[in-house]
C-alpha cells in the first residue's frame, strides 16, 4: 500500500510540474507568436516598474509594512527573470538564427539583434539589483529598438496604425 501511495504522489508531482512549464517548447513545431512575446516582455517591464514604485513608496512609509515590501521585491525579481527567460529561451535560442559574415547586410542585422537582446538581459539584471527607474526606461527603449529591427520598419509602422 505504501508503495502505491508513493508512486501516486510522485506521478502527481510530475504532472503538476509539467503543467507549470512557462517556456514555449524547443521542438520545431512552427507555432510562434513573436509579437505576443514582445508584448509579454513589455508587460513584464511595466510590472517591474510598478514593483519599483511600490517598493520605493513602502520603503519611505513611517510605518513600514515589511510583508508587502518583500512581496513587491519578489514580484520585481520574478518579472525581471521572465524578461530574461523570454529573451534567452525564446528569441536567442529559437528565433534569432546565426548568419554567416559572408552575408554582410544580414550579418549586421544579426549582430545588432544580439547586441540589443544582450543589453535587455543586462538591464533586466540591473532592475533586479536596484530600484532605479532609469533601468526600466532603458528596457523599454531597448525593446522598442529590438522590435523595430526584428519586425522591420514596414511591420512596425503598420502595428502602430491600430494603436
Amino acid at each position: 500500500m505504501k508503495k502505491k501511495t508513493v508512486i501516486s504522489i510522485v506521478f502527481l508531482a510530475f504532472l503538476m510540474s509539467a503543467s507549470l512549464a512557462f517556456a514555449h517548447c524547443e521542438i520545431p513545431c512552427g507555432i510562434y507568436d513573436d509579437g505576443m512575446r514582445i508584448r509579454q516582455v513589455s508587460e513584464h517591464i511595466t510590472t517591474v516598474e510598478k514593483s519599483i514604485k511600490s517598493i520605493m513608496e513602502l520603503s519611505t512609509a513611517a510605518d513600514k509594512n515589511y510583508n508587502q515590501l518583500v512581496r513587491w521585491i519578489t514580484n520585481k525579481e520574478t518579472h525581471a527573470t521572465q524578461i530574461q527567460h523570454i529573451v534567452t529561451q525564446y528569441f536567442m535560442t529559437q528565433r534569432i538564427k546565426p548568419v554567416s559574415q559572408e552575408h554582410a547586410g544580414k550579418y549586421k542585422k544579426y549582430m545588432e539583434e544580439l547586441r540589443l537582446l544582450h543589453e535587455i538581459l543586462i538591464y533586466a539584471m540591473k532592475a533586479k539589483q536596484t530600484t532605479d527607474l532609469a533601468h526600466v526606461e532603458r528596457l523599454r527603449s531597448l525593446l522598442k529598438s529590438f522590435s523595430f529591427l526584428y519586425f522591420g520598419p514596414e511591420a512596425h509602422q503598420h502595428s502602430h496604425q491600430h494603436d
